[in-house]
């Protein structure tokens, strides 16, 4: 198997862990996580990217590296975390590259190539809808409404979401991941999120954005592929159908019958032909 790099990563002031594997010369991959994940969830992803000739990259974001962890919530906008991804693929030489994202790095994804079209060759998306076709599907079903409470819960000031999450033994933390992601590595997650500001750090994604869920996206322009699980707690059917309307380009939408929001973990088996082949398509 493939070996899996561990290395760093400077953006300003700020240095990120990250996660890469591959030949140096191959086609650029950045891959983002989401919460409350890390770079490792694409563990599965890197090894089959680099053997595939490709050289994949997954960083933990702002917030998630010690080393990267500013202090207020202005410094989690969206356009930070954009323009953060857009420097780690410079970093590693890359001005276009390919684009694999989950749950909130899907956000991420979304708002950049919207934004940055020119810097892609292709966009890939588990599980999280573009944000506006979510914004829609929320005003329109109160079902999905009430999937995003916990983002409303997250946003709360005071350090009400951190106890909650964290208070004994983290259990409420740990139940985040609905059995679906391996137990070790649920283990590792919850002892880096419970180093002190860890936590409030990756929240802060949440309370950067309005109660309405604002992320900054239009319409896409670059080959993109959309994976979600008819599992998914969160995200629900509506919202991923109606995000076609928001690509103009080639597109290919991908059900996952009974997989869960934590698609990177639990079915790599399954999410990674659909990769490959969806990046040896452009």
């Amino acid at each position: 198997m493939t070996a899996v790099d561990k290395i760093t990563i400077t953006v300003g002031r700020h240095v990120h862990d990250a996660l890469a594997a591959g030949p140096v010369d191959g086609e650029f991959v950045l891959l983002l996580h989401g919460w409350p994940e890390f770079a490792d969830c694409w563990t599965e992803q890197l090894h089959a990217l680099a053997e595939a000739g490709y050289r994949a990259v997954a960083v933990d974001q702002r917030g998630y590296s010690p080393g990267a962890r500013p202090g207020k919530i202005t410094d989690y906008a969206v356009q930070h975390l954009v323009d953060d991804a857009l420097a780690f693929a410079e970093s590693q030489g890359a001005h276009r590259f390919h684009l694999i994202a989950h749950d909130w790095g899907g956000m991420v994804a979304w708002a950049l190539a919207s934004a940055h079209p020119q810097r892609l060759r292709s966009l890939a998306v588990l599980a999280t809808p573009h944000p506006v076709a979510l914004q829609q599907a929320s005003a329109a079903d109160q079902e999905q409404y009430h999937r995003l409470d916990y983002v409303r819960f997250f946003r709360q000031p005071g350090g009400v979401a951190e106890a909650s999450l964290l208070g004994e033994g983290a259990a409420r933390l740990r139940a985040a991941y609905g059995g679906k992601v391996p137990a070790e590595l649920v283990e590792h997650n919850v002892r880096r999120l419970s180093q002190p500001g860890a936590l409030s750090a990756t929240l802060n994604w949440y309370r950067a954005v309005d109660e309405d869920f604002t992320v900054p996206a239009g319409q896409i322009t670059v080959p993109t592929l959309y994976i979600w699980g008819s599992g998914d707690m969160a995200l629900g059917r509506d919202a991923a159908h109606r995000t076609a309307g928001f690509v103009d380009a080639p597109y290919r939408f991908e059900i996952l019958d009974g997989a869960s929001h934590w698609l990177p973990e639990e079915v790599p088996d399954q999410v990674i032909p659909m990769l490959l082949e969806h990046l040896k398509s452009v």
